[in-house]
C-alpha cells in the first residue's frame, strides 16, 4: 500500500516527527510504502475560493508547491494527517493543504486514512479529531487509528510504540 504522510509541523526534530517516523517505520516493517511530506516547510497558501478548480477539471489556479503534492495525494492509497496542536486545531500549515483538497473534492485511490497529534495539553484535541472525522467521511474514508501524544506521554518508549503499531497493523 502506498501511504502519503503530511505532516504539519514546522519542528523537525519535534514530537510530532518522532510519531511519524515510529508509524512510518512500523508500516514499512510490514512492506508499505511510505512518503512524509512536511508541509510546514512548503509554500502552501490557502484555498482562495475562486472556483476556478471547479471550471477546469481540478487544477488549482495557484502554482505554489501544492502542485507537488496533489499528484501524490492522488496516487496513495492512505492518507496520514499529523500535526500539532498549538491552539485547539490542527497547525495553519497543514490547514492550508487541507483547505486546497477542494480543487479535487477527494483522492482518487485512498480509502483509508490516519491521525497523529501532538501537544503539551491533553485535553487539547477533540475539534482537530471530530474535523478529520468529518473530513474523511465525506472523502469516503475509512479510519485506522488515531494517536495523540502530551507532555506527559510526548515520545515515551510507550507512545512510540502505539504510533509503531499502528503502522504495523495496516
Amino acid at each position: 500500500m502506498k501511504i502519503l504522510v503530511l505532516n504539519g509541523s514546522p519542528t523537525p526534530n519535534g514530537n510530532t516527527i518522532a510519531l511519524v517516523n515510529a508509524f512510518k517505520e512500523g508500516a514499512e516493517s510490514k512492506g508499505h510504502e511510505v512518503n512524509v511530506i512536511n508541509v510546514a516547510h512548503k509554500n502552501i497558501k490557502g484555498c482562495m475560493a475562486c472556483n476556478f478548480c471547479k471550471r477546469n477539471n481540478g487544477q488549482c489556479v495557484q502554482k505554489d508547491d501544492m502542485q507537488e503534492i496533489y499528484p501524490l495525494i492522488q496516487d496513495a492509497d492512505m492518507i496520514v494527517f499529523a500535526s500539532p496542536i498549538y491552539y485547539f486545531i490542527m497547525s495553519g500549515q497543514l490547514e492550508s493543504v487541507i483547505h486546497r483538497f477542494y480543487a479535487i473534492n477527494a483522492p482518487e485511490k485512498a480509502r483509508y486514512s490516519a491521525l497523529l497529534l501532538s501537544s503539551y495539553s491533553p485535553n487539547v484535541y477533540t475539534g482537530a479529531i471530530a474535523q478529520y472525522k468529518d473530513m474523511i467521511a465525506y472523502m469516503g474514508m475509512s479510519d485506522k487509528g488515531i494517536v495523540t501524544a502530551d507532555n506527559s506521554t510526548n515520545k515515551t518508549p510507550a507512545k512510540l510504540a502505539e504510533a509503531r503499531a499502528l503502522g504495523e497493523s495496516l
